[in-house]
Formats: C-alpha cells, sequence, structure tokens
C-alpha cells in the first residue's frame, strides 16, 4: 500500500530530476555556443555559427545582445547563428519549437535596441511567426525608420488579422506613407482606391513619347524605309 502511494512521489521527482537536466543542458549548450562566437578565430565562430540551430529558443536573447553589443564580426556571426536557429525551429513538424523561438524573438523586439537590430529581428519574425507577431509589427509602422520593414512583414504574415492591421494601417499611417501601405494590400489581392501604384510613377526624366496606332505604324513605315536605303548604298 505505502508503495503505491510512493508510486505518484517517485515519478514527480524523476520528472524534476529530468526537467533540471535539460535546463542545465541547454544552458551548458547555449554557454559554449556563444563562447565560440565571440572567439577571435574565425573558423571557431564558423563552427558556431553552423552548430547554432539545434540551440534553440535559448540562445536568441544572448545572440540579440551580441549583435546589438559585440564587435563587428562578432555581432555579424550572432546575427548569423540566429538566423540558423531561425530557419532550424522552421523546419516541419517543429511547431512547438518555432513558438519558442518566436515568443523569444517578439520579447527582443519589444525590448531596447538598435533599429539594425529590430530590422533584423522583424524579418525572422516573419519567417516563423502568425497571429501573434500582427500587433507588434502593426505598431511599428508609426516608427519612421522601421515602417516599410514593417508593412512588408505584415504583407508577408498569412491570415486575416495582418490583412485587417494593413487595412488599419491605410487610415492611420503618415499620409506620405499610405502608398506603401497601398502596395502591400494590392499585393495581398486588395483593391484599393484613391492611392496610385509608386511602381507607376517615372523615377527618371525622359524624352521618350508615347506614340499612338498611327503615328507607332508611321514610324515603323521610316524606320523600314531607312534600313532599305543603307542597303542600297551599300550595293552602289
Amino acid at each position: 500500500m505505502l508503495a503505491k502511494k510512493l508510486e505518484p512521489v517517485s515519478a514527480a521527482a524523476a520528472a524534476v530530476t529530468a526537467l533540471a537536466a535539460e535546463s542545465k543542458a541547454a544552458e551548458d549548450a547555449v554557454g559554449q555556443l556563444l563562447a565560440k562566437i565571440k572567439d577571435k578565430s574565425d573558423k571557431v565562430r564558423y563552427e558556431g555559427i553552423s552548430g547554432a540551430g539545434p540551440v534553440g529558443a535559448a540562445a536568441v536573447k544572448p545572440l540579440v545582445q551580441t549583435m546589438a553589443d559585440g564587435e563587428m564580426e562578432v555581432a555579424r556571426a550572432a546575427r548569423r547563428a540566429l538566423w540558423n536557429i531561425v530557419r532550424y525551429a522552421g523546419r516541419p513538424k517543429a511547431r512547438k519549437e518555432s513558438a519558442a523561438v518566436v515568443k523569444e524573438l517578439l520579447a527582443a523586439l519589444a525590448a531596447d535596441a538598435p533599429v539594425n537590430v529590430k530590422r533584423e529581428l522583424m524579418w525572422m519574425i516573419s519567417e516563423l511567426a502568425g497571429d501573434e507577431a500582427v500587433e507588434p509589427i502593426a505598431a511599428l509602422i508609426q516608427h519612421k525608420d522601421l515602417r516599410e520593414d514593417a508593412r512588408m512583414v505584415l504583407q508577408r504574415l498569412p491570415g486575416k488579422k495582418s490583412l485587417a492591421a494593413l487595412r488599419t494601417a491605410l487610415e492611420t499611417a503618415p499620409e506620405e506613407f499610405r502608398p506603401n501601405i497601398a502596395v502591400s494590400l494590392r499585393a495581398r489581392g486588395q483593391k484599393v482606391a484613391g492611392y496610385p501604384s509608386a511602381n507607376l510613377e517615372p523615377t527618371l526624366q525622359t524624352k521618350v513619347q508615347v506614340l499612338d496606332a498611327a503615328a507607332l505604324a508611321q514610324a515603323e513605315k521610316e524606320a523600314k524605309e531607312t534600313k532599305q536605303s543603307k542597303r542600297k548604298g551599300k550595293k552602289q
């Protein structure tokens, strides 16, 4: 009887022990990864980058910090390692890992960080996230240096929530930026009136004129006559 009562306690203790061991292993893996990323040798840094994927969500926060504070080559190595974690988490049948990485990326995006780091985080989030990323990304539409990335990430995020965020942004974004929002809405299959596509606006001055059908036929005729005249001149 006593043995039966002790079975649940033993099982719970075993679970706690296993969880602690797992946490310790993850902590060790992160420490080893960071040591390689910060190493002076480019070969050692590459080892860290190439093996970063399985380290997972636990490495996101320290890698983001290294991206922001590290020496240029170290910061670059941290960025590449973090991208490998994102791609690894995005593999098929890894939803739990993917969700954990997205959670850490969103937390890092909400914290203080340089603009270039936040930009990288936004695009990493766009690789894995869904509705949970829409609100924090949409908020950055008001950020002058990040709004273009924000609207393109919203364009990429699947689902009705991101589409609704783009529609809202069309009404709330600064007026000069609304044509850009319209481009994203059109890319999502929506009809948008009142904002011409920026792709249709000429970026260079040109003297080329659009010809109607009659003028085009006349131009082709003149070109043909000129070509025939040159051939006759060569024969003579």
